[in-house]
């Protein structure tokens, strides 16, 4: 399996695994929380089909990837993508987040510059900013996310199970948008990551990304369900296409956090549409 070094710790090196098919131009896909790159099934072929080189790789903590007790912030998250983008030498990159990916996606554009990449696209993000502060009334209280560390302390494989209804929406598509192995299979991607890890990403989902917005100018598209349980919607894509000009939003009418699996048609088709393959967006 491929693997670049990104730091250590103490006498252990901090390794990304990563998954590199196809020629063309390159995409680099980035996964969300608490999962890794294999969750892009959906995404990965087509673009494959439509004649891209498709990179995924899993975040230092979760997947195939190192799980270091060190680094569970976006100034490090996006320093290990750097270091991805720079190894592999990649030039015109498509980046496309989702979820705590759009993270990284944001953060590396505002802290190194578009000089590899032509364009982003943002399933489900973080940004602007999710905590509610005195200049940010539009956030949600520290208490919500107080709770989810002390229930991932409590008990981590209970606290997955509710991550991932709320993920799918469960109640509500199960049988339908997802299956029950879908759901095991995501919730044991989530069970094999690092748990000081997935404790230490929620205090990453508070990140200030508003001072990385104008440094974006490449063309951005936001790809959002309006019935998102996991970030809502009316604090991240809504606000944070109103926050970078140019931008494009495509809203999925009841469409829960995870669209890259239960809304796989919809994301493509929009994915598509923008890189520039719209005869692929058809088929």
């Amino acid at each position: 399996m491929p693997f670049i070094t990104v730091g250590t710790e103490n006498s252990a090196p901090i390794d990304l695994y990563y998954e590199d098919h196809g020629a063309g131009q390159p995409v680099v896909l980035i996964h969300g929380f608490p999962f890794n790159g294999a969750t892009w099934e959906k995404q990965a072929v087509p673009l494959l089909n439509a004649g891209y080189r498709v990179i995924t790789y899993d975040r230092r903590g979760f997947g195939n990837s190192a799980q270091p007790t060190i680094g569970y912030d976006y100034n490090t998250f996006s320093a290990d993508l750097d270091v991805l983008m720079s190894e592999l030498d990649l030039r015109n990159v498509i980046l496309i987040g989702h979820s705590m990916g759009t993270g990284e996606v944001t953060r590396y554009l505002g802290a190194y510059g578009s000089q590899r990449v032509s364009k982003a696209i943002m399933l489900a993000p973080l940004a602007p900013f999710l905590l509610k502060t005195a200049d940010n009334p539009e956030g949600v209280d520290k208490s919500l996310f107080d709770g989810f560390q002390q229930a991932i302390i409590q008990d981590r494989f209970a606290f997955l199970t509710q991550f991932c209804n709320n993920f799918f929406n469960w109640n509500e598509n199960k049988g339908k948008l997802v299956s029950e192995e879908a759901y095991r299979a995501h919730w044991e991607i989530g069970a094999r990551a690092s748990a000081k890890g997935t404790y230490d990403s929620v205090d990453a989902w508070l990140t200030d990304f508003r001072g990385d917005l104008p440094q974006i100018d490449v063309p951005v598209l936001i790809v959002q369900g309006d019935k998102d349980n996991v970030l809502p919607f009316a604090a991240t894509g809504q606000r944070l296409q109103a926050m970078l000009a140019g931008s494009q939003l495509i809203t999925l009418k009841g469409a829960p956090h995870g669209i890259p699996w239960t809304n796989a048609d919809e994301v493509n088709k929009a994915i598509m549409n923008f890189i520039g393959a719209p005869a692929m967006s058809r088929a």
